[in-house]
C-alpha cells in the first residue's frame, strides 16, 4: 500500500523540521555558546561602582536572589532563549515591545518608550498599573531596595562584559 500524498508530506515535513531542529543542513548539532565565567568579586565592585546612583551602591548578591523571581520566564545571557517572557541580554536602551522573535502584548508593542533604569523600576513595582493591558503575570516587587539590587544585577549580567 502506497502512503496518501498528504502523508507522504508530512514524513517530508518532520524530517526537514529534525534536521532543522538539530543543527545545519547537513545533522550536524550547532555548538551552543559557553556561558560566560562568573565575576570575580573585583569585577562586580568595578562594575557596581561604574554604574550611576543609585545603582552604584546596590547589592549585587541580592540582586541575583531577586532575579530567581524572575527566572522561570526571562533568560539574561546573549543569545538565550525567549520563554514566557522575552530574554533580556541587551534590554537596556531596547524600545519596549522590540526583541525579535517575541510576542509581545499589544500594549507593549504600541508603548512609546525605551528601557532604561528607572523605566524598569517602575514595571517590577507593578507592571499592571505601569502598562495596563500588558500580559506578564506577575504581581510586582514591592520593595525599593530588592528593585534597585535587581536593576544594578540586570545592568551587569545583560550587558556585555
Amino acid at each position: 500500500m502506497k502512503p496518501s500524498p498528504s502523508l507522504r508530506f508530512a514524513g517530508l515535513t518532520c524530517a526537514a523540521l529534525a534536521v532543522v531542529a538539530c543543527g545545519d543542513s547537513s545533522g550536524t548539532p550547532m555548538p551552543k555558546a559557553p556561558p560566560p565565567e562568573p565575576l570575580t568579586a573585583e569585577q562586580i565592585s568595578l562594575a557596581l561602582a561604574a554604574l550611576p546612583a543609585p545603582y552604584n551602591e546596590a547589592d549585587y548578591e541580592n540582586g541575583r536572589r531577586a532575579f530567581a523571581r524572575c527566572r522561570a520566564c526571562h533568560t539574561v545571557t546573549e543569545g538565550g532563549p525567549n520563554m514566557t517572557g522575552p530574554n533580556l541580554w541587551g534590554v537596556f536602551g531596547r524600545p519596549a515591545g522590540q526583541h525579535e522573535g517575541y510576542n509581545y502584548s499589544k500594549a507593549l508593542q504600541a508603548a512609546d518608550f525605551t528601557w532604561d533604569g528607572e523605566q524598569l523600576d517602575q514595571w517590577l513595582a507593578n507592571p499592571r498599573t505601569f502598562l495596563p493591558g500588558n500580559k506578564m503575570n506577575f504581581a510586582g516587587m514591592p520593595g525599593d531596595q530588592d528593585r534597585r539590587d535587581l536593576i544594578a544585577w540586570l545592568k551587569i549580567e545583560t550587558s556585555p562584559r
